[in-house]
């Protein structure tokens, strides 16, 4: 594989690396404010119930009273409080959304529901009076300690739903400039190859009506060649635009196919063909265009072979949907480790030294963009082989 995917397997491992220290980070530092105000909140609610038992224990009003009053009672304005005495009659309610217009009785339930909550959340704060009387002071965390609990899952799910709007939104821009770049790339090569192959057709016309050179072997080779060109020239032209599908007989394409590609390989490599289908079963494909797929998969499957094996094209229906017809591709050769079958088909992947690694990845955007099916690794085993398979529609 280039080193580019490597590099770029880096750089999300750091990105990751470094979204996940962020994570880490807020929920320790919110962590942190929560315990700090939490303790905060239950001295300031120790405090209330000493002001509460001195209110209660004295018998006259004064100064001091209405400074407890003031200044400890009612400046708690966030921690809900209920209020009992010791057989658990509701003597009073602070910071708490009662309900108004809600009858007696559901007041009622309303508050032992909270209180329940609260006593879930903390023990109730004992106020002894005199005469071994006892009452108690249940609360639960204020709205904004709450809050603050929540507020890192919160911040995380943002982060996280940002993130997959980022990556998807990246994913398509990158596609989108590969495809041009695909596109840029194939019009231009059909260019580039026009003027020569003009010029080649012209000496072979000239070649096979000469009377000294038209009976030689080599001016019909030579012809076979510049109808080869032509046919790669159509199919680069064929690339950024829309291909014309049309119902063909998917084993003779596949047959087609072949008898071109195995008079150019090693002689060591034989070539088998099977079908389960009618032998006219028609596909929707574009001919040069699938020929090519053909022609990119193989050519990998010599390499993998180093020149000697088998390779064994089977057509089927893959499932039951008898709309769908699936070639599958085996060889023999050295097989894909399964930690690299998801990058075989990325551009610039090749295990050889010499190559540009976009035989694959060319043939992928042939059978999904442009042929609305699939190609995919159904099987590989290092030291025996793999097979690929290409799901067309039928009719």
């Amino acid at each position: 594989m280039l080193p580019i995917y490597d590099q770029k397997s880096r750089i999300k491992l750091f990105v990751l690396a470094g979204a996940l220290l962020i994570a880490a980070a807020t929920v320790i530092y919110t962590s942190v404010l929560v315990q700090r105000l939490s303790e905060r909140e239950q001295k300031q609610i120790a405090l209330y119930a000493k002001a509460q038992r001195f209110i209660i224990s004295i018998e006259e009003v004064d100064a001091n009273t209405t400074f407890v009053f003031d200044e400890i009672i009612n400046a708690n304005t966030t921690i809900p409080i209920i209020f009992t005495d010791g057989e658990g009659n509701i003597l009073d309610t602070k910071n708490l959304p009662l309900p108004n217009k809600a009858t007696k009785q559901a007041k009622e339930e309303f508050l032992r529901r909270e209180i329940a909550v609260m006593k879930s959340q903390h023990p109730p704060i004992v106020v002894k009076l005199s005469a071994g009387l006892l009452n108690y002071i249940y609360y639960k965390d204020s709205q904004l300690l709450t809050q603050l609990r929540t507020y890192p899952l919160v911040q995380l799910a943002v982060i996280g739903c940002l993130g997959v709007m980022a990556y998807f939104a990246f994913s398509y821009s990158r596609r989108a400039e590969q495809n041009r770049v695909w596109v840029g790339l194939a019009k231009e090569t059909a260019h580039q190859l026009g003027t020569p192959l003009s010029s080649l057709m012209a000496w072979h016309t000239y070649l096979k009506e000469s009377e000294r050179f038209q009976h030689e072997p080599i001016v019909e080779e030579l012809g076979k060649d510049v109808r080869r060109l032509e046919i790669i020239t159509e199919r680069f032209s064929n690339i950024g635009s829309v291909p014309v599908l049309k119902d063909e007989n998917i084993l003779q394409a596949t047959k087609n196919a072949i008898a071109y590609l195995q008079s150019r390989v090693s002689k060591k490599v034989l070539f088998e063909i099977k079908t389960d289908l009618p032998t006219d079963t028609p596909a929707r494909i574009n001919v040069p265009l699938f020929d090519w797929v053909i022609e990119n998969i193989c050519k990998n499957a010599v390499d993998a072979m180093d020149g000697k094996g088998n390779i064994t094209l089977h057509l089927r229906r893959p499932t039951k949907n008898k709309n769908l017809i699936a070639l599958d591709i085996t060889d023999t050769g050295k097989g894909i480790p399964k930690s690299k079958i998801e990058t075989v088909f990325l551009p610039g992947f090749t295990t050889k030294k010499r190559g540009w690694g976009l035989g694959l990845a060319l043939a992928k955007r042939i059978i999904e963009n442009y042929h609305e099916g699939k190609l995919y690794v159904r099987w590989s085993e290092v030291g025996k082989g793999t097979t690929f398979r290409v799901v067309l529609k039928g009719e």
